[in-house]
Parts: structure tokens; C-alpha cells; sequence
């Protein structure tokens, strides 16, 4: 039989070094592997590499190749075993060809074993923000929301997403293994939801807190009153204490926002004092004794009235 001239199938010359012999191993495996390379003969030219490779990368094989046994020693022969890569460098150059075709695994290997697998992969994570009016976050919804990185053709799906109750602004609600699929059996990425409340036209909202402004008629500030004013469930009666200033906190004891450990905010009431237009002379009339009896010294009766020292 003729002999295999491995150093013609590497390429290299005999004298060729382990490096040089591994460095051409890796290149022509890498063109003619079947995984890579669907033309007619890969299989057998990735054999005869392999085999190459196995035998001159080996001090103790090199050496037998270089030098065989005479041949005037009869006897049946022993079955030669095709030479095959260390497990090891295979395993590595697999693994390079799987990272190089982007996350394709390898199946079973030309000589019958399996190749190294790529890790497990989690698909990529995808962020978004959910917009949600104040009332809705107080008391939660169902919402559903277009979200990338799926499956679909578009690149986007819908999902119907729970808002639970007590949800504030700047929280960020975990869907897991929602976003892209992973790779190599890893699990799926996961949506991020960044919950962003909507402006509302009666509260501001501080934490869990709400502030509304209220308006007090001159006379209710002075005086005391009972007003009517909104709140999440509908509206109340406040009692305004006499002598009420502008800007006044006037608390309304758990009528904030709902939290996620089941209970609620305050609601404050800021007060400003709205003067009304004047429009009739009656009013006029009314305002002007109001501002002189503001005015006029106190009147002290004739007991209280001071005595002089000098008085005869």
C-alpha cells in the first residue's frame, strides 16, 4: 500500500515544527470541515487533515511515520488506526467555527464523536416605557403594550401586561424571559417596563403623597368654613380653620396613592386666598366698613377710660 505523505497533506515541510504543524492543521480544517463546507470531498479531505494532524503533532507517532520498521518482518499485520486530532484541539476548534457561523452548533463530528457545545446563550433584554394616568396606578390595570425584540415578523408583539395597585413612578416591572429567544437551550430575555406617570390636571404627586391647590373665599379664610374638594375616591367636605393663611397644608389622612405594601399617602390641600371681583356698590359698601373698622382705634368704656394725674 502507499504510503500517506502527511507532511504534503498539511503542507509543510518535514522538518516543520509543532507550531507550524498545528498553525496548518487549523487552517485547512477550517476550510474543508463538512460543517462549513458542503462541497463533494470535505469529509474525506477533513479526514486526511485530522489524521495528518494526529500523526506529526505526536513526538512518538512522528517518529514512527518518519521511520517505519523493515519490512522483512512477516506476520500479519496490525489494523492501522486512523489517526485522529487530540480531543482537546478538536474540541477548541469547534467551538471557534461555532462562534465564527454565528451560534450554529456542531452535531455529531466526522469521526463519529460529538463536538463541544456552545454555552447556553440568554437572549438579549429589552427595555420599555409604560405612560399611566394616576388613577390607573392607584388602582392597577391591564395594559397592552407593544414591545421589540420578539418574534414576530415586525420585530414587535403586543402583550397584555397587570398592573398591579400602588404602582409609582420610576418603578420598573420585570417580564421575565419576554424579550429575544436565547441560544443553545439558554432562556429567553426578559422586558424591562419603566413606569412613567402622566401629568394630572388636579395633583401633583410627591412619593406617594398628592398635592391639590384650594381655593378659600376671603371670608372662609377668615372665619372657617367647610369646602368641597376632589379626591381619588370622589369628592369630600375639608374643614378650613379660621384664620387660614395662604399656603396652608391642610391634610387628608390616607387619601394619597395607594403603595405596594397596602397602604396609601396623604393628600394635601394648599390653600390661596381668591379675592373675587367686586362688581355692585352693596359690596363696595360692605368692604369699605370692613377696612375702617380695621382701622379705628380700639373704644374703651368710661371705667376703662385713663385717669390724668392732674385732674382737679
Amino acid at each position: 500500500m502507499t504510503k500517506v505523505d502527511h507532511y504534503k497533506t498539511l503542507g509543510v515541510p518535514r522538518d516543520a515544527d509543532t507550531a507550524t504543524i498545528t498553525k496548518a492543521f487549523r487552517k485547512l480544517a477550517r476550510k474543508s470541515h463538512p460543517d462549513l463546507n458542503k462541497d463533494k470531498g470535505a469529509d474525506a479531505r477533513f479526514k486526511a487533515v485530522a489524521e495528518a494532524y494526529g500523526v506529526l503533532k505526536n513526538p512518538e507517532k512522528r517518529a514512527a511515520y518518519d521511520n517505519p520498521p523493515p519490512p522483512e518482518h512477516p506476520g500479519p499485520r496490525a489494523r492501522q488506526r486512523t489517526a485522529q486530532p487530540d480531543n482537546d484541539d478538536l474540541a477548541d476548534l469547534l467551538a471557534a467555527f461555532t462562534r465564527g457561523a454565528q451560534g450554529e452548533a456542531f452535531g455529531a463530528n466526522s469521526f463519529g464523536g460529538r463536538g463541544r457545545q456552545a454555552a447556553p446563550q440568554t437572549g438579549r433584554s429589552h427595555e420599555h416605557t409604560v405612560h399611566l394616568n394616576l388613577l390607573d396606578a392607584h388602582k392597577g390595570t391591564t395594559l397592552r403594550v407593544s414591545v421589540p425584540g420578539a418574534t414576530a415578523a415586525d420585530g414587535s408583539r403586543s402583550l397584555d401586561v397587570t398592573i398591579p395597585p400602588g404602582t409609582a413612578s420610576g418603578q420598573t416591572l420585570r417580564l421575565r424571559e419576554q424579550g429575544e429567544p436565547g441560544s443553545f437551550g439558554g432562556p429567553a430575555g426578559d422586558i424591562y417596563l419603566h413606569i412613567a406617570l402622566k401629568p394630572d390636571p388636579l395633583f401633583s404627586v410627591h412619593g406617594h403623597d398628592l398635592h391639590m391647590p384650594v381655593a378659600l373665599l376671603p371670608w372662609q379664610a377668615v372665619l372657617g368654613a367647610e369646602v368641597e374638594v376632589p379626591t381619588l375616591e370622589g369628592p369630600v367636605l375639608l374643614t378650613v380653620p379660621a384664620g387660614t393663611h395662604t399656603g396652608r397644608k391642610l391634610r387628608l389622612r390616607a387619601r394619597g396613592l395607594a403603595n405596594r405594601q397596602g397602604g396609601r399617602g396623604d393628600l394635601y390641600a394648599v390653600t390661596h386666598i381668591d379675592v373675587p371681583a367686586v362688581s355692585s356698590p352693596a359690596e363696595l359698601a360692605l368692604y369699605r366698613s370692613l377696612a375702617e373698622a380695621a382701622q379705628a382705634p380700639p373704644q374703651h368704656s368710661a371705667a376703662e377710660q385713663p385717669h390724668s394725674a392732674f385732674a382737679a
